[in-house]
């Protein structure tokens, strides 16, 4: 089972876009931490098993985005060559 925050912060992935605040602001407000804090957290509560029981869909759509943004990064990485100098 989830706790009340892994479960908040899922419930607000399934919807943030319904603010009138800017993502960033409602995660400091909502969540009391940095947004690098929050996405720290939240890569967390995606590799625990609960948190596809609690949301199935966001789950797998936030791990989808988790993946591309991966392979993106190894892409740029070998597409420059060596990766001397890049940043990850």
């Amino acid at each position: 089972m989830l706790d009340e925050r892994s479960a908040a912060m899922l419930d607000f992935e399934r919807a943030w876009w319904n603010h009138d605040e800017p993502r960033d602001q409602v995660i400091r407000a909502r969540f009391q931490c940095s947004p690098e804090e929050y996405h720290a957290e939240l890569t967390k509560v995606l590799d625990d098993p609960a948190a596809m029981d609690h949301d199935p869909l966001v789950v797998r759509r936030l791990k989808r985005l988790r993946l591309r943004a991966r392979k993106a990064r190894l892409d740029g990485m070998v597409s420059t060559g060596s990766g001397e100098g890049a940043h990850a």
